[in-house]
């Protein structure tokens, strides 16, 4: 290892960690101004122009606030549980590629941090990591509500991890690899979320739930928990905390992006040809980025249109509908590659339309399942 690799890998780790910072405070603006929008309000329109500086106030704002830590609280747990729920949404992305190999002045520039041939494995070891945090949040508190809301947070990331997993293991199996550079690579004819919608479908509400956002924000509930494992954290400590909620949506939008959405190739409208090869691959960054507001507008519009689902129906729908579905999933699509493969390539168009089916006919129990519920109870 030469030491202009060195410096290059720790030049492309400060300016991912920089970006997802600077990500997380204008990633707070974006969703007011989109929530504004939505609810017909203005929003943030103080601070700077048209509210540009309105992250940097309220940054300035935590800096200074007061911090308070319980008399009963376990202070070094206390201290490190924002720090360790943080840390896992910053490294996560470091798989992630950003774009292909160019090459600038005669050197040859990877746009990844690190190329590990069991990348999804990582991702899914790192993102179990950040519940501790979230749990050692509440416990060492000493407060029953913020207890209360790190067990839900337990439960609940347990729950949708299993399904969430699963959604990766369609892209696995669509890409026959678990290495992230090869899984784009097999997207340069057709996005995976045009062969497995449903399985596209159940990881962005597994996301939601995984990152506690509505309607499954229930660790956070404040009408019942004064807003969850968080309560007694003031200043700095619950900025540490906010962030990596924020931090979390970008990199699970960034990895949905690479699995089923292509990655950082750009889009087939772009192109001569429907699905062609990349005319432009140095703009790999940009359509990442793109496909990256456009996740994260999905995850604020769904904030903003659905109300907080009630705790046993969160469960519920976890254990007997998600994970169901997507085994059927994972099972039409590894039969849909082998008939491809044994008979004829259109059976590949198979996956989509049976898995279709299933998730229709899923929706349908689903809602013959509320309705029977509320009959009963009238």
């Amino acid at each position: 290892m030469t030491l202009a690799l060195v410096i290059e890998w720790l030049i492309k780790g400060l300016v991912l960690v920089l970006i997802l910072l600077g990500g997380f405070a204008y990633l707070t603006l974006y969703e007011r101004k989109a929530l504004a929008r939505i609810q017909v309000r203005i929003g943030p329109n103080r601070a700077g122009p048209w509210g540009i500086l309105q992250p940097i106030a309220d940054a300035i704002k935590l800096i200074f606030k007061e911090e308070l830590m319980p008399a009963q609280a376990d202070k070094l747990i206390f201290f490190l549980a924002p720090v360790v729920t943080l840390v896992p949404a910053l490294v996560i992305t470091s798989v992630v590629p950003w774009g292909p190999t160019l090459t600038v002045f005669g050197h040859k520039l990877t746009l990844y941090i690190a190329d590990i041939n069991v990348g999804v494995l990582y991702i899914m070891s790192v993102a179990s990591i950040s519940v501790y945090g979230i749990v050692l949040a509440g416990w060492s508190s000493n407060n029953k509500y913020a207890m209360m809301g790190g067990m839900r947070s337990s439960a609940q990331m347990i729950s949708y991890e299993i399904a969430l997993g699963l959604s990766f293991v369609s892209a696995i199996l669509l890409a026959d690899s678990m290495r992230m550079l090869d899984i784009v690579a097999a997207q340069k004819n057709l996005w995976f979320v045009l062969l497995q919608p449903v399985g596209t479908a159940i990881f962005l509400i597994a996301t939601l739930a995984e990152v506690n956002r509505p309607p499954f924000d229930m660790p956070e509930a404040e009408q019942e928990l004064t807003a969850g494992y968080h309560a007694e954290y003031s200043g700095m400590k619950f900025a540490l905390l906010f962030m990596a909620e924020y931090d979390k949506m970008i990199a699970i939008s960034m990895i949905g992006a690479t699995l089923f959405f292509g990655g950082y190739r750009e889009f087939w409208f772009l192109s001569n040809t429907v699905f062609s090869v990349d005319r432009t691959p140095w703009l790999g960054p940009v359509y990442l980025f793109v496909k990256l507001v456009i996740l994260l507008f999905g995850m604020i519009w769904v904030r903003a249109t659905f109300p907080r689902i009630r705790y046993d129906r969160l469960m519920a729908f976890g254990w007997k509908v998600l994970l169901p579905l997507s085994l059927a999933v994972v099972f039409i699509t590894a039969v849909g590659i082998i008939l491809a493969e044994q008979i004829n390539p259109l059976w590949m168009w198979g996956i989509p339309a049976v898995s279709l089916l299933v998730g229709i006919f899923a929706i349908a129990m689903i809602d013959r399942e509320l309705r029977r519920k509320d009959y009963a109870r009238r």
